[in-house]
């Protein structure tokens, strides 16, 4: 990533509106002194006053001055160590400490009041120095002096061998009574620059408009010492800018840049005679401040120096401004996509941007075939919400299981309808998990290649997932070279990862390196993802309040459900509607501004503290190596509602250091300008997001308020918690939710068509189809199947062709099902499109699935509720028809869909349950054989089920056979591995065989 630019050098294009978003850096922060403030500088002063003066008055009137009356004698050496010459010698330590400490309170005075640059060392007194430092800083913060403190406070913190860590971290790593103070020092001392850093900039724009109209850029020439006087940074920012405090302008412009005598400016206090600096555009001063090409006072050797020292500028690249607030994103150069290997077929939809599943036909208006487009369009939005849905459902089902929501026992969850049923579609559609999945096995491959090597995890600003399938990292500044198989992009600041390369990754325990980032929207097929978390300061997004809202709820639940991250947490603050049924252990709520900024400031603090504790920098150090801890989990914040000028201050406050912390601020405003905003984007009403300095026009990505709720309703109806007609936030009962699906189990319910689902896939009442089209249509009708209610053309579509088709081809495939399908004897198609435009079976199409889900609510809800013989019947029935798990000889590499079904949880649930009853059915005859016989039947369709060994065990010890008891434990001990046997299992146990244990050890 390039340096920042000099304010006075050229640029060729017109400076944006402005009302227009800005990247800039963070305005300036007024520094509040509070009470504590004063507080900590009077407990300063008492100490110095201490410790210099109390000190030395205290030896002087109880023991006495150190120095002898007259010259010792040899005779001294002879005498007995008596508790007297003990305290002499301590007297004397005493007092060689105290006028080290009083002469590093001197230098340090020194240093702050006269501004001469870096404070001296005193020789060996490390610890020393630095309490003095500490104690002067608090002192001198809070008084008329603070505005001519060194560069030295600016660093404080950092110990006196030169250790580089910033300073609030290194503030935090030194221990003592003193180290609060330190950190306050260290914060104003930052803020009070960057203040400084602030005016000079808006007075180079004032001022230097028609220098840098001319594309002048300014250079100084480091001066040789005159007497005991050198030149230093602080003093030519105070010459030439007007303020000492800017050198650190000076630095950043120059930093590791080579000089005329092959060296490289690494620290700012370590500078030498004859080098040059690039200089601000609106440095002063006469000829000390020279031009490349219009220096008459120079020899030419110095002219050609600066001029060989401007080509390594950023501006002799066309570099972008890089200080902390200054950062870009640039979109990474593209390969050239793969040819397609049948040139007849149309184009293989654009990967990572969810258009792999669509189906438009070329030439076609058909964009979204009635789903919602911005769910088709959000590809790992959709993936995510995807996935938590899945998890959330078959939680769902194991509660009910055990008993925790009466009335849903072994039943799917409520089939969702309208809105609803729309947003799953397109979830369905939009999902692209492939592209989720090699992006998480890339980052943490990456993270793990790095600790093999003893390497920290670069700074990352965004991620584009391009429109071949390749994977680039913009880093904050040039790394080195990546750990293979990543290359390095366009420049030195672009990681880059082909996609073949990233397919051969396999799980890498290593945690997530870069949980902050989320997806923003599409520019020239490649999609954004900006890394919230390292953004130096504050994001704003500026536009009206509905977009601005559907944006803020995309980045919301992308961030709590995506597969990308380990742990997190997200704090919103003014969300009209509540997200938290997404995920309730990431997301909260918080009511306004004065609760975040008291959550916020307590995670400030308690972050910059773990961090020095732990010896890091950054979050980023913390998440690489054997230091991994799940206290480096982003907090990331998002603030919908508009902040008050007074809130703005205080959020610009708490982002100043927040990068660093892995906390990171989006806030909404209704206008640009918003104090401490690092980057500004706007969102316009055609959906378009523009950063205009970061060189971004985006479609944006959105979660608008109609499919914002019916996604929490979908993620609320699955919650096991949730029971019938009750409503989101205790509201009225949602309604249009279909049963499940039942089918007519008597004689006259024979169906037409019969399918064998449970087991191998089987079709009885139809002619075999084409062989060639044979198993793309045998998948359709179990997707149909599986789906009672109608599947949307779409989500079939997307289904058998994961990577795209035209829709043509869709259409042909409609047709031959239709026409293999057939019709009912009264003229009745068998495939139909229902009001919305679904597909649904008729009724004479059913599966051995519909048949066992019937025949259980008739036998336990129905029927069988009032007749015991019908009842034992009807369970009978049910369990006949279990023959293996659901499509057991599916062929490799299809019914990819099923991953998105929870029949594979919903069957054996249900295969247990119907165990389950027909083992109490036969128990409350006493026929424990025939229980048996029906548990060791559901076991070997839902072998996990822990319930079904409970009832096996009672009815086995109900036989009366101890030996055939102990064997039946035995093997239950052997099955559950290392793992052990569960708590509740062993306590059966206990009960039932109180010697099992010692069968178990006789066996191992």
């Amino acid at each position: 990533m390039p340096r920042r630019r000099s304010t006075s050098s050229s640029s060729s294009t017109a400076p944006p509106a402005p009302s227009a978003p800005r990247n800039r850096t963070p305005q300036p922060v007024r520094v509040r002194r509070t009470f504590g403030d004063f507080v900590k500088a009077f407990l300063a002063f008492v100490v110095l006053l201490v410790l210099v003066a109390g000190v030395p008055l205290a030896l002087a009137t109880q023991i006495g001055w150190p120095f002898p009356d007259g010259a010792p004698g040899l005779d001294w050496l002879q005498r007995e160590i008596t508790v007297h010459t003990f305290l002499s010698i301590l007297t004397v330590v005493v007092w060689l400490a105290w006028a080290q400490f009083t002469a590093c309170v001197l230098v340090e005075v020194k240093a702050a009041v006269s501004g001469v640059g870096v404070p001296g060392r005193v020789p060996g007194s490390g610890p020393s120095q630095l309490l003095a430092r500490q104690l002067v800083a608090a002192l001198l913060l809070v008084g008329a002096t603070a505005a001519s403190l060194t560069p030295g406070l600016s660093q404080l913190g950092q110990s006196l061998e030169g250790n580089q860590k910033p300073s609030v971290a290194a503030a935090q790593q030194t221990p003592g009574l003193f180290a609060q103070q330190q950190e306050q020092a260290a914060a104003t001392a930052g803020a009070l620059a960057e203040q400084a850093g602030q005016a000079g900039q808006a007075a180079a724009r004032a001022d230097g408009g028609a220098a840098a109209a001319h594309g002048d850029t300014k250079y100084y020439r480091i001066q040789p010492p005159e007497g005991r006087h050198h030149d230093s940074l602080w003093e030519v920012a105070e010459r030439h800018l007007g303020d000492g405090r800017r050198y650190k302008e000076i630095f950043e412009l120059n930093k590791d840049r080579v000089q005329p005598d092959g060296s490289r400016l690494s620290e700012a206090s370590l500078i030498r005679p004859g080098w040059i600096m690039e200089m601000p555009g609106d440095a002063r001063g006469g000829e000390l401040v020279e031009m490349p090409d219009e220096a008459p006072n120079v020899s030419e050797q110095v002219q050609q120096q600066i001029s060989d020292y401007a080509k390594t500028g950023d501006h002799a690249q066309g570099g972008g401004a890089q200080g902390a607030g200054d950062a870009q994103v640039s979109l990474p150069e593209q390969r050239p996509a793969p040819a397609p290997a049948n040139p007849v077929t149309p184009a293989t939809p654009v990967p990572g941007t969810g258009q792999e599943h669509a189906t438009p036909a070329a030439g076609q208006a058909e964009v979204s075939f009635g789903l919602p487009e911005a769910l088709l369009a959000s590809p790992l939005l959709a993936a995510g919400l995807l996935g938590a849905l899945g998890r959330r459902r078959r939680q769902a089902l194991w509660q009910s299981a055990l008993g925790a929501v009466g009335g849903r026992r072994g039943m799917e969850p409520p089939t969702p309808t309208g809105d609803a049923q729309d947003v799953q579609d397109a979830l369905l559609v939009g999902a692209d998990p492939e592209g989720v999945r090699l992006l998480d096995r890339s980052l943490r491959g990456l993270a793990a290649s790095l600790t093999a090597e003893s390497r920290p995890l670069p700074v990352v600003y965004a991620a584009w997932m391009s429109g071949n399938g390749d994977l680039h990292l913009q880093l904050a500044q040039p790394a080195g070279k990546p750990p293979a198989p990543w290359q390095q992009g366009q420049d030195q600041t672009f990681w880059m990862l082909a996609r073949a390369d990233a397919e051969g990754y396999e799980d890498a325990e290593t945690a997530a390196p870069y949980p902050g980032l989320v997806s923003l929207g599409t520019m020239d097929d490649s999609r954004l993802l900006l890394n919230l978390e390292a953004v130096p300061g504050i994001v704003s997004l500026s536009g009206t309040e509905a977009d601005r809202a559907a944006v803020f709820a995309s980045v919301a639940a992308e961030l709590a459900t995506n597969g990308w991250s380990d742990r997190m947490t997200i704090t919103l603050v003014g969300f009209g509607d509540d997200l938290t049924p997404l995920a309730p252990n990431r997301i909260r709520h918080l009511d306004g501004f004065e609760d975040l900024f008291e959550t916020m400031s307590a995670e400030t603090r308690q972050r910059r503290g773990a961090l020095g504790a732990a010896g890091h920098d950054s979050v980023l150090t913390g998440r690489t190596g054997p230091a991994q801890h799940t206290r480096w989990a982003p907090h990331l914040v998002l603030c919908a509602a508009q902040p008050s000028d007074e809130q703005a201050v205080q959020l610009a406050e708490l982002a100043a250091d927040a990068g660093r912390l892995g906390i990171g601020y989006l806030v909404g405003t209704g206008g640009a300008d918003l104090p401490g905003a690092a980057w500004e984007m706007e969102i316009t009403g055609e959906g378009r997001l523009l950063a205009p300095l970061l060189g971004l026009e985006l479609d944006a990505q959105s979660l608008p308020v109609a499919q914002r709720r019916a996604v929490v309703e979908l993620f609320t109806d699955a919650d096991p918690d949730s029971g019938p007609g009750s409503g989101p936030e205790g509201g009225p009962g949602r309604t249009g939710h279909t049963p499940p699906f039942l089918v007519d189990i008597s004689e006259q319910g024979r169906p037409a068509v019969y399918a064998r689902l449970v087991g191998p896939y089987e079709i009885i009442g139809l002619d075999a189809p084409d062989g060639e089209r044979s198993a793309l249509l045998h998948e359709a009708l179990a997707l149909l199947l599986l789906h009672r209610e109608g599947v949307h053309p779409r989500v079939l579509s997307s289904a058998l062709w994961p990577r795209g088709v035209t829709a043509d081809v869709r259409d042909a495939l409609l047709e031959r099902l239709r026409a293999w399908l057939g019709t009912d004897p009264d003229g009745t198609p068998r495939l139909a499109d229902d009001a919305t435009g679904r597909l649904v079976l008729a009724k004479s199409v059913v599966s051995d699935l519909d048949v066992l889900r019937s025949l259980y609510y008739e036998a336990t809800q129905g029927r069988g509720v009032d007749s015991r013989q019908v009842r034992g019947r009807l369970l009978t029935d049910a369990l006949v028809l279990v023959r293996g798990p659901l499509l057991a000889d599916r062929p490799e590499g299809r019914y990819r869909w099923l991953t998105h079904e929870i029949v594979d949880a919903q069957l054996p649930l249900l295969v247990a349950d119907t165990g389950l009853a027909l083992s109490e059915f036969h128990l409350e005859k006493n026929r424990a054989e025939k229980a048996i016989e029906a548990l060791n039947a559901a076991l070997r369709t839902a072998p996990a089920d822990e319930r079904l060994w409970h009832e096996l065990l009672r009815a086995t010890h109900t036989t009366g056979d101890p030996d055939r008891l102990r064997a039946l434990a035995a093997d239950l001990v052997a099955r559950s591995g290392a793992r052990g046997v569960p708590p509740r299992t062993e306590a059966l146990l206990d009960e039932l065989l109180p010697t099992w244990r010692e069968g178990v050890a006789a066996a191992g």
